[in-house]
């Protein structure tokens, strides 16, 4: 049984774009199957609201805007225009698409803030933040770079992005340097305010049990919910929503952009908002992995501390890579929408049935402009495209309409096992799973109209050709309804070339199981066009060209850039450098980065390593390592890491080896 129509208001969300920087690829992966998910909804007779907006805050807003000389405004007006752009030419249709910064989600932000104070949920507390004295200023977040407390890897301020994934709060990292300068920074104290989540983990594993959505973002969320930490909520910056009674601070941005989500919803129905958040609804997020945090553990608590509806699911995309290498702007690994896409004449229909098809949502999706080819050659051309022309090009080259008749038990049989098989897809998040029950659709027609010859019968029986042309023109029907929820332009035109009526954006699935009138047919036109191979080396040299550009300009960077400062040889003697052998290797649940590594360094340790994505558990073990021993403990995941395995910077993390092995704790020197 699906779930889906319900008797509760429905709302599903995006994670908001940020304002400052183009649109890639990379942000369709949560969009474009969100809008197909809410117009599949709408085919079932649902009514959805589908709400998203610009983050319009945050520390990579203002330091991106003081690059360029401009204001923070005027930069965040820039992309959400691009953004809105974007949007509307792929087809992602909001309800309503706000900004963070407009006095609706000032005002709202504050009253959720003040509620938390009053009911004891937020608390003042002095603590050490990261000053540069060269600046004179506080650093927040993205302001600072150092060393992960947790895993020993390159950081930001609120962030290990580059190592264990940890939400870090100001002034836990370490080596802390001001990255507009690049100095050292040091570190005072100052009064900010907390949120205490801590005291909401019952509220938060129960919470957890019942929460929908996607098994990655869910059981993530489980193993995070067994340790919390209370949550720093202000900054000191000038941009932003500011703390209440406090015009130094302003509101963390993890505040103030989720609750976007709710100023949006009271923007666009001022009267009715309340029905989504503050009653019995069903809201649906729909983000990133690399969000996933946020939105099931920090987001449902200070909703449930304010006294609002908490989310119903949370379905996370996994990520995107380009030509299976990781996804990197400063790298080139990035198509651009707008110059790699619209502006060479793609139909954003069909990047939308890449993004839909290509992978499960919860897995990795990969973009290479010659599988893109494949896809629209073989599937959209070669399957949907011809079933579609070769039947409406047959009708009405023969016929001139839709024959009169009867449809086959069996066909309508073929189409509701589809349509039923569709529904149960979306209602998992499946979109893979579903697109490919559509274009199974697609070739169970293409096999009939081949088995059943209309060309032969034309000739000495036009009955039984009418027919055969009656079962196919309904499948036709059923396809276009089914697909119209991915290729909205496209079954648009279908639609019409089936000359039927009313608006197929708003006709619903059980429509596909209602007789296709007889009605007169126009010639149809084509509907998808083959992709020559000259156009993909043309995208395939445009994106090779980018790459190299950004190399090389990594490479001067690396020359350009400041030595490392000398060390004497004393403080090098302070490094417990040891070689050891790998015992044991395992993944740790709920984390795609890290393994437990039991390693013999002349005595066992239990040592978590964030190398998983390079490296498997079974090619680890017997091998020797290099193991700085004299790390600092740590716990990631839960698990306590006392040692650090050292690696080099590569195509993923590359192990340093001993030239020929040596004894298990065999110092290094």
């Amino acid at each position: 049984m699906s779930n889906f129509p319900s008797e509760e208001p429905v709302l599903v969300t995006c994670g908001l774009p940020y304002a400052n920087g183009k649109c890639h690829i990379g942000h369709l992966r949560t969009y474009v199957p969100a809008d197909i998910f809410v117009r599949a909804l709408r085919k079932q007779g649902q009514q959805a609201a589908f709400i998203c907006g610009s983050d319009a805050h945050g520390t990579p807003i203002v330091v991106n805007a003081e690059e360029l000389g401009i204001t923070p405004s005027e930069l965040v007006s820039k992309y959400h225009k691009h953004f809105e752009s974007i949007f509307r030419a792929m087809e992602v249709e909001f309800s309503f698409f706000g900004n963070t910064d407009s006095p609706t989600n000032h005002a709202r932000t504050n009253s959720i803030v003040e509620a938390l104070i009053e009911r004891g949920y937020v608390y003042p507390q002095v603590i050490r933040l990261a000053y540069c004295p060269n600046d004179n200023r506080f650093l927040p977040d993205r302001y600072v770079e150092g060393i992960c407390p947790y895993c020993g890897a390159v950081a930001r301020g609120d962030e290990c992005d580059q190592g264990c994934g940890k939400h870090l709060e100001p002034g836990e990292i370490k080596n802390a340097k001001c990255r507009i300068c690049g100095n050292p920074a040091e570190y005072r104290e100052q009064e900010h305010f907390f949120f205490r989540l801590s005291a909401f983990s019952g509220f938060l594993s129960e919470y957890l049990e019942t929460l929908g959505g996607t098994a990655n973002a869910i059981n993530y969320a489980k193993e995070w919910a067994r340790e919390l930490k209370d949550w720093c909520i202000t900054r000191n910056l000038e941009w932003g929503v500011r703390f209440p009674g406090h015009e130094d601070l302003v509101v963390y941005v993890w505040v103030d952009a989720p609750i976007g989500y709710i100023s949006f919803t009271e923007e666009w129905a001022a009267d009715g908002w309340e029905k989504y958040w503050r009653q019995k609804s069903r809201i649906i997020h729909f983000i990133g992995e690399d969000i996933t945090y946020h939105h099931c553990i920090f987001w449902p608590a200070m909703l449930k501390g304010a006294g609002y509806t908490q989310p119903w699911a949370v379905v996370a995309s996994g990520m995107l890579k380009i030509d299976d290498k990781k996804f990197s702007k400063s790298r080139g690994y990035v198509v651009w929408v707008d110059e790699d896409y619209l502006d060479h004449g793609f139909h954003p229909d069909l990047l939308r049935y890449y993004i839909a098809n290509y992978t499960s949502h919860t897995k990795e999706l990969n973009f290479s402009w010659k599988v893109f080819q494949d896809k629209v050659n073989n599937e959209l051309v070669g399957a949907l495209g011809n079933f579609l022309h070769r039947t409406l090009h047959f009708a009405h080259k023969n016929f001139g309409a839709v024959p009169e008749g009867e449809v086959d038990k069996e066909i309508y049989e073929k189409i509701q096992s589809t349509v039923q098989k569709v529904i149960s897809a979306f209602d998992e998040y499946e979109f893979k799973k579903a697109t490919d029950e559509m274009m199974e659709l697609a070739a169970y027609g293409n096999s009939y109209f081949q088995s059943k010859e209309p060309w032969q019968l034309i000739k000495k029986d036009r009955g039984a050709c009418a027919h055969v042309l009656k079962n196919c023109l309904q499948i036709g029907k059923a396809l276009v309804l089914l697909f119209e929820p991915v290729l909205p332009g496209i079954m648009e035109k279908a639609w019409r070339q089936l000359a039927l009526a009313g608006d197929v954006h708003v006709a619903r699935l059980e429509e596909a199981l209602v007789e296709i009138p007889s009605h007169e047919l126009l010639a149809p036109e084509i509907l998808f066009s083959k992709i020559e191979d000259k156009k993909i080396k043309e995208m395939e040299f445009i994106l090779d060209r980018r790459i190299k550009i950004a190399m090389a300009k990594e490479k001067n960077k690396l020359e350009a850039g400041k030595e490392k400062a000398e060390i004497t040889f004393e403080e090098f003697q302070k490094l417990d450098i040891r070689v050891g052998r790998v015992l044991s290797a395992e993944n740790i649940k709920g984390s795609d980065k890290l393994l437990r590594l039991e390693v013999d360094i002349g005595e066992k340790r239990q040592i978590v390593a964030g190398i998983a994505k390079s490296h498997a558990p079974s090619e680890l073990v017997g091998r020797q390592v290099v193991v700085l021993a004299n790390m600092k403990p740590a716990k990631l995941f839960g698990v306590e890491s006392k040692g650090m395995i050292l690696a080099a910077d590569g195509e993923g993390a590359v192990l340093l080896l001993p030239e020929k092995e040596v004894k298990e704790g065999a110092r290094v020197r």
